[in-house]
């Protein structure tokens, strides 16, 4: 039994963003029944990585229920309105003002169920100037500016997973549980909304302040911190990559004297500080560099273990399938493939067990169940 064991969760739903939140819900014992229009969550067609389903699909739709509804119809608009009636949580991620048009907006659904609680995702909210703009992640990082501080020097780079999906996802996780909590107290539920840019905006919080208050926004600097130094990938004699981060004089100290072999208390004054390192960093690379070049990243490795400086490899997705912090869980495709992901984050101590959810539901799968059940409602 998990905490949100016994709460009904209505999910018209699509891609990542949402499907991740009610993904987090469904593994604390929440019943997501997933609505679907009759081709399918259109992620169902991203890829057939997952043994010829989708990867996104697969990740984010174990345990849930799918229905097929099309609610602009009488009889399915009044099946969705009991399954709303019924639920605890409302969550859509559809167009701005689709729901509303189609009667099932989050201003009559609050009054019609005080105690619910909706939640509605969208790429830039519901702005007259933005909510007409398509919303997909790669378009949210191009938009925030997360781009412009992503990649090399002279190269953008795409952030390499749908961050901005993920994020939106994670922040309305949280701000379920957080509605939750409240009507446990007060009774009543509320109405929330969650945009992709706002999420993405936040997290381009330093950056902005940096242009606007400092002297400028940080510069791509690819595999290097934009404010420390050194902090960033040096290559070693067999070509491997490794991080190393430097976070203060005693560290810096412990580096020159065990990885650099420079004797106690030798000092250069173009590195006396962070400040100092960042504003010579090319001048500091390259005696770094010189060093690394001669060793190998085991060597590597040893030296800055032995001076306690933090590092990592820079390892590629083989690398992450063998890493030893990597816990996995096994999980069945809609096609009843078996494969293996990384574990939900969330860890449960003292119960710790592998996931009991059920298969990644086929299109409608659970369509006349779910019929069935909410039509003897009607007829009580």
């Amino acid at each position: 039994m998990g905490p949100l064991t016994g709460t009904l969760v209505i999910s018209v739903e699509q891609a990542l963003a949402v499907p991740l939140c009610t993904a987090r819900l469904a593994e604390a014992g929440a019943r997501v029944i997933k609505i679907e229009r009759q081709e399918g969550d259109f992620a169902r067609g991203y890829d057939k990585a997952a043994k010829g389903a989708s990867s996104y699909v697969t990740w984010v739709n174990q345990g849930k229920e799918s229905l097929v509804l099309d609610f602009r119809t009488p009889e399915d608009a009044e099946l969705l309105e009991r399954l709303v009636a019924k639920a605890d949580v409302f969550i859509q991620n559809l167009a701005p003002g689709a729901m509303a048009r189609a009667g099932f907006g989050s201003e009559r659904l609050r009054k019609a169920y005080p105690t619910l609680v909706t939640l509605d995702v969208t790429g830039y909210g519901d702005g007259a100037a933005t909510k007409a703009l398509k919303a997909y992640d790669f378009l949210i990082q191009a938009e925030s500016g997360l781009i412009s501080v992503s990649g090399g020097e002279n190269e953008l780079g795409r952030i390499g997973v749908s961050i901005c999906d993920i994020g939106a996802g994670m922040t309305a996780h949280a701000a379920v549980l957080e509605a939750l909590l409240l009507r446990d107290r007060t009774g009543n539920g509320a109405a929330l909304s969650v945009s992709l840019f706002d999420v993405a905006a936040d997290w381009m919080t330093v950056p902005l302040v940096h242009q606007e208050y400092g002297r400028a926004a940080p510069k791509r600097t690819g595999l290097k911190h934009p404010s420390m130094a050194p902090y960033g990938a040096f290559r070693t004699s067999e070509g491997a990559l490794t991080l190393i981060s430097i976070q203060n004089e005693r560290e810096w100290q412990r580096f020159c004297e065990s990885v650099l072999g420079w004797e106690p208390g030798e000092s250069d004054s173009r590195f006396a500080s962070n400040n100092d390192r960042v504003a010579h960093r090319d001048d500091l690379e390259a005696i770094i560099g010189s060093v690394t070049s001669q060793l190998t990243q085991d060597e590597f490795m040893a030296r800055l273990t032995a001076a306690n400086v933090a590092f990592g490899r820079v390892n590629d997705v083989v690398a992450l399938g063998k890493h030893p912090a990597l816990r996995r869980r096994p999980v069945t495709t809609e096609y009843g493939d078996k494969i293996t992901i990384p574990s939900c984050p969330i860890r449960w101590l003292e119960r710790e067990s592998q996931s009991t959810l059920s298969a990644t539901p086929t299109v409608g799968q659970h369509s006349q169940m779910i019929r069935e059940e909410f039509s003897a409602l009607r007829n009580r």
